[in-house]
Order: structure tokens, then sequence, then C-alpha cells
């Protein structure tokens, strides 16, 4: 597992570099780099990959499209770090860009970050039709604004230190979190042109493994390391964070992931042993906390 992810990265950051370098030169290609390349395990490429090996997607172009979900992540982590938001001045271990760079620089840097996800997906250098570049780009528009990621960290800043329903708190992490995913799951069925109901379906998928995933953040801030982390824990109770744990108990929220992953290879067993990689991602996903 860890040898794929290793892979992923490298080969990921290699494209980016070289996508970075034949760009006309600013005063924010180095804090964007710095936001952009400060570690990370790439789980999101990863799970692009593995859903790409269910339907035979060349492996190049996957590495483009999860080098734009890399741009957007980073940019995302960039802001939430920001002291106007969830105030961290620790990200992988590193200090974060608005305490190496100033905020105004890294408002700026993760705001280019964004825009040139979008720039890696017109490329021509990724060989697929107009028609599902713009596809891509719609799909990835949606995830990233008022309906996903921005949305998604406005409800979680909203909910601090309030009473909270279940259903509301994963809602909010799915867009915080889960429409990255599912942009993630949908990306090899655009590239196949399947029916709108096929690519709902894996965007679905999707948004169970963001919530996976957010779960098992909020499980390495509840009892996790900070150096192991890279990051301050602890913080989510402290500042009121609406979560599956305050509201379940650390138990429960394990017994509670521990059922998303059921459900989703539940969802996936029909491809065989060419689900067994995704399995064994969301394993790891879950475990890493532990």
């Amino acid at each position: 597992m860890q040898k794929e992810l290793n892979k992923i990265a490298k080969d990921t950051n290699l494209f980016l570099k070289k996508f970075i370098n034949k760009q006309k030169k600013s005063e924010l290609i180095i804090p964007m780099q710095y936001g952009l390349f400060s570690g990370g395990k790439k789980i999101r490429s990863k799970i692009l990959i593995d859903v790409g090996s269910l339907f035979e997607i060349n492996y190049k172009s996957l590495i483009m499209i999860g080098s734009a979900v890399e741009c957007i992540h980073a940019y995302s982590l960039i802001h939430d770090d920001l002291p106007c938001m969830d105030n961290d001045s620790i990200r992988r271990g590193k200090p974060s860009t608005h305490i190496k760079f100033g905020e105004s620089t890294a408002v700026l840097a993760g705001n280019s970050l964004l825009t040139m996800a979008f720039e890696i997906l017109s490329n021509k250098n990724l060989k697929i039709s107009e028609k599902n570049k713009n596809d891509l780009i719609n799909k990835i528009s949606e995830c990233s604004g008022h309906l996903g990621i921005a949305g998604g960290q406005y409800l979680d800043l909203t909910y601090e230190h309030k009473k909270v329903s279940q259903i509301k708190i994963t809602q909010m992490e799915i867009k915080k979190t889960g429409k990255l995913f599912s942009f993630c799951c949908a990306a090899p069925l655009i590239l196949k042109n399947k029916s709108k109901i096929e690519i709902k379906r894996f965007e679905d998928i999707g948004a169970d493994i963001g919530l996976l995933f957010q779960v098992a953040d909020d499980l390495i801030d509840y009892k996790g390391n900070s150096k192991i982390a890279g990051k301050k824990t602890g913080k989510d109770k402290i500042k009121g964070k609406a979560t599956l744990i305050s509201l379940l108990g650390y138990k429960n929220t394990i017994n509670y992931a521990n059922n998303l992953i059921f459900k989703i290879n539940n969802k996936v067993k029909k491809y065989g042993s060419r689900s067994h990689n995704l399995s064994k991602t969301l394993n790891y996903i879950l475990n890493r906390s532990k």
C-alpha cells in the first residue's frame, strides 16, 4: 500500500513541478509551491486511480486529473489554516503557509492554486475530448465552491459550540471533505461517457469515502499524536467542533466508520478483483488514525 502511495505521490509531484516550471514566474510561485509540496499522502489521487482501474483509464491522464485535485486540496488547506478560519499554525509538521509568508500572501497563493487546477484540466496535454474536459471542469468547480469545500467550511465554522444533529454533521462533512472525493470517483466515469445515473452512483460512493476520511481525521484529532499527525491535535474539543465523535462517542464513531467501509465495499464488489485496491485504500484511510 505504501509503495503504491509513494509512486502516485512521486508521479503527481513530478507532473506539478514540470507544470509550474513552464509557467511565467511570479512572486506567488514560492508560497504556492510551499503549500503544494508540503507532503501529504495523496489519498485523493489514490482513490481516483483505484476507481480509474475499474474502468481501465489511462494512468497518465489520471495523474494529470489527480494533480488538479491536489491543487484544490492544497488551496483549501492553506485557507483553512488562516486565523479567520481554523487558525492552525502547523500543517504537516511545518509552519502553515500564512505563518511562513503572511496572511495576504497565503490567501493569494491559495487562490492561485485553485485556478491552476482549471489550467491543468483544460491543458492540451490532457488527451481527452473537449466535452470530457468541460464536464470535468464543471464537476470540480461544483465540488470546490459553495456546494462543496467552501460551503462545508462555512458550516464547520457556523456549527462551533452548537448542538448539531447527526444528519447536519454528516452533510457538513460530505461538503467539506466528501465532495472532492466525489469528483475523484466520478471523473473516470465521465471519461468513459457513462450515464448520469452511473456517475451519480459513484459520486455517492465518493461522498461516503470522504465521510470516512473526515471521521478518520477527527479520530486522529481526538486521540492522535501531534508529531505523527504533523499538526496540533485535540483542537476540535477546544473549539467546540461539531463532529461525530462529539455526538456518538469514540467507540461508536469507529463502528460508524467500519460500517461505511462495509457499505462502500458492497457497492463495488461487482467489479471483483479489480476492486481490491480500493478496499485496501479504505482500510488504510481508517487505520492511519489508530
